[in-house]
């Protein structure tokens, strides 16, 4: 049979070369069967690697040696979970000669480490540290691909866009830092047929999200840090930390500062009291009333007016959420997420706000489909009966008691004929 391999000519157009691509998975079928369709985020990476150049029979190249690799290893934040690493796949790795690799967000190899036949069959194609198997480089491979699209990749065999790495299976997860959601690099576990297993996927994805969990424990954020910063989610009054000093606020006093802190170039009056209240009988001195409260209790210095605004930036925990998100880290936005903003809010730009935060996150889990994150989400207070988060966890995690709690929820919620539920008015 000619292999289908010699008709991609560095210089071939993309979308044939994913053609080609697709023949040679094929081969790798059973005789006589019916090959399996290629998955969308595999075809996705060929052509991301057809683009770029990759050629099938490349390898990948070493630019870290020696003393420039040490100097890299030693500066990483990630050498600070390196025993972390170690402590939850090191055992993993050696039993099943595997080896658990870490990549920094180039897709530079920093750590390579496991069973010794596999790391000297691992060496023949440059899996080694300090070689860059960034996917533009080497093509589809999982620790590449998961920092290319910064989410948790499995990788298959005949997947893989270059030939001599198509014997190897891998899975690897994005690692971010924890407080500004930077994308740090990948864990990564490879090996032979024993890692083709849904489960080497969700090993890999929790394995990141502990050293996600450890980096936030070796250098913790203090809510002073950087000026003031305001507490918002999960209560209902907010609370102020600036000066070196806590105050709790007052639900409307709460209010305010959430407005005012994404509006640096301040709020007129008029603007305040249409995004306050919904009574349009609220008069301006009723406004001006709570302003001065306001002012009392910050002290001097911080609330300016005409227009209002605050005189210094305000950190918040719904800013650092929406940074996380905007990074594509999930896991990281998840965990500061401490649940809705001032719930019992009534003004209308904080209901806004509070929809869409919540909606933001809430897609963000869907897409991702990790069902330890849905999960999280699933069993918070605020999301026991959110009926589309259900259904992606029972996708991704079909046990008896999702599946019964699904279908619970989709008949509590169904609405009679002829009767209306309350949010359909």
């Amino acid at each position: 049979m000619t292999d289908p391999w010699v008709a991609l000519e560095p210089g071939a157009d993309p979308a044939e070369r994913v053609r080609v691509l697709h023949r040679a998975h094929e081969t790798f079928t059973e005789a006589g069967a019916v090959p399996p369709p290629v998955r969308g985020v595999v075809a996705d990476s060929w052509r991301r690697s057809a683009r770029a150049g990759v050629h099938p029979d490349g390898t990948a190249d070493v630019e870290l040696t020696d003393g420039d690799l040490g100097t890299c290893r030693a500066e990483h934040p990630l050498a600070h979970v390196m025993p972390l690493f170690r402590e939850l796949m090191g055992t993993f790795a050696s039993d099943g000669r595997h080896l658990l690799a870490v990549c920094d967000a180039h897709g530079r190899l920093l750590w390579v480490e496991g069973h010794t036949s596999t790391l000297r069959q691992a060496g023949r194609m440059n899996f080694v540290p300090g070689a860059r198997w960034a996917e533009s480089a080497v093509g589809t491979n999982a620790p590449g691909t998961a920092v290319a699209v910064d989410r948790p990749v499995q990788v298959f065999a005949a997947e893989h866009f270059v030939r001599r790495v198509q014997p190897w299976t891998c899975a690897a997860a994005p690692v971010h830092d924890p407080h500004t959601g930077r994308l740090l690099g990948a864990v990564d576990i490879t090996g032979g047929d024993g890692l083709a297993h849904p489960h080497s996927l969700g090993f890999v994805q929790a394995v990141a999200r502990a050293a996600e969990s450890q980096l936030a424990l070796l250098a913790p954020r203090r809510p002073d840090e950087g000026g003031p910063a305001l507490v918002t989610l999960g209560r209902d009054q907010a609370v102020l930390t600036a000066g070196g000093r806590s105050i709790r606020l007052s639900r409307r006093h709460s209010e305010i500062l959430v407005l005012l802190a994404r509006r640096p170039d301040g709020l007129t009056g008029d603007e305040l009291l249409c995004a306050l209240y919904e009574d349009e009988s609220v008069t301006p001195v009723t406004l001006r009333a709570e302003l001065a409260r306001l002012r009392q209790v910050l002290g001097p210095g911080l609330l300016g007016s005409r227009p209002y605004r605050l005189t210094a930036p305000l950190e918040s925990d719904i800013a650092a959420v929406e940074r996380r998100l905007a990074a594509g880290a999930v896991t990281t936005a998840l965990a500061t997420y401490a649940g809705p903003l001032l719930p019992a809010s009534q003004a209308p730009a904080v209901v806004r706000l509070r929809r869409r935060l919540a909606d933001g996150l809430r897609a963000a889990l869907i897409a991702r489909s990790d069902a330890d994150l849905l999960a999280d989400w699933a069993h918070a207070p605020w999301g026991e009966e959110d009926l589309d988060v259900w259904r992606a966890l029972v996708t991704a995690r079909p046990t008896a008691s999702n599946l019964a709690r699904l279908a619970s929820l989709e008949s509590e919620l169904a609405a009679p004929d002829g009767w209306v539920r309350c949010e359909d008015r």
